[in-house]
């Protein structure tokens, strides 16, 4: 679709990864993307971040030392309510998966960032990661008895195959669903935003006094969708977090 039979409209151009430094060794391609960029600047201003908050020992804490007492407290609730308080050892985990994700999605709301949250293969390969540590974890803990939680107690013995079928099928599917659900999300929202940012900028460019005017309103609602979009990147994050959780309880815990 074209304004003025030149003004083109390509939201998927944002999730598109392209490599900045070609690297290939023994056939395999290593070369550092642009996905792997903006990876590299969500480490970097955690990081930059926690050093501020953690710099000085005044009694009256910062500014960023208050903001880093709030997320910890917010993932360390979430760890405890998820997985109970038995799980406060994977805290680092639980932290590290909450700003993994919550740094993707906050920075590709940046004007000619990338979203590296948007890409499926990513999200399947951290949500996989989380899901295989998880059950390795649940068969180190309790062994064989791991595979008691497919299937409940006091089942007929007519209803155990379809039981255990539908048991195994709802947890093998949780890395997928965890994927999805975070890749939809932001693709989806980004994808609105800049077809609106591109209408706007369409509208005003075709000249005349009133598509100017016209252009106004999809302005207003980008502004309030770029609110709702924010406010959907650190939900997000948050579910995700709060899943893996819910999660890890499966392996620490077995209620059957």
């Amino acid at each position: 679709m074209a304004a003025e039979g030149h003004f083109h409209i390509d939201p998927i151009s944002q999730f598109i990864v392209f490599p900045i430094w070609e690297i290939h060794i023994a056939g395999y391609n290593l070369s550092y993307t642009n996905s792997s960029l903006f990876m590299t600047i969500g480490v970097a201003l955690v990081i930059g971040f926690f050093l501020l908050a953690s710099r000085g020992s005044n009694l009256r804490p910062s500014r960023f030392q208050a903001a880093a007492e709030v997320l910890y407290g917010a993932v360390l609730s979430m760890l405890k309510d998820g997985a109970g308080d038995e799980a406060i050892r994977f805290l680092p985990l639980a932290f590290s998966i909450f700003f993994t994700v919550l740094m993707g999605n906050l920075l590709g709301m940046i004007p000619g960032s990338f979203t590296y949250t948007g890409q499926i293969i990513y999200t399947f390969a951290l949500a996989l990661s989380i899901f295989t540590f998880i059950t390795v974890l649940g068969f180190v803990i309790h062994g064989k008895s791991f595979l008691h939680r497919f299937l409940p107690p006091d089942v007929p013995t007519v209803m155990v195959v379809p039981i255990v079928f539908l048991e195994l099928l709802s947890y093998f599917i949780r890395p997928l669903t965890l994927a999805v659900r975070l890749f939809a999300n932001m693709l989806a929202g980004h994808m609105v935003l800049k077809v609106f940012a591109y209408f706007v900028v369409g509208l005003v460019t075709a000249g005349s006094g009133l598509t100017i005017l016209i252009g106004f309103i999809p302005l207003f609602l980008n502004a309030g969708m770029l609110g709702l979009e924010l406010f959907v990147a650190v939900l997000q994050a948050m579910i995700f977090t709060i899943l893996t959780c819910v999660y890890l309880r499966d392996a620490l815990v077995i209620d059957h």
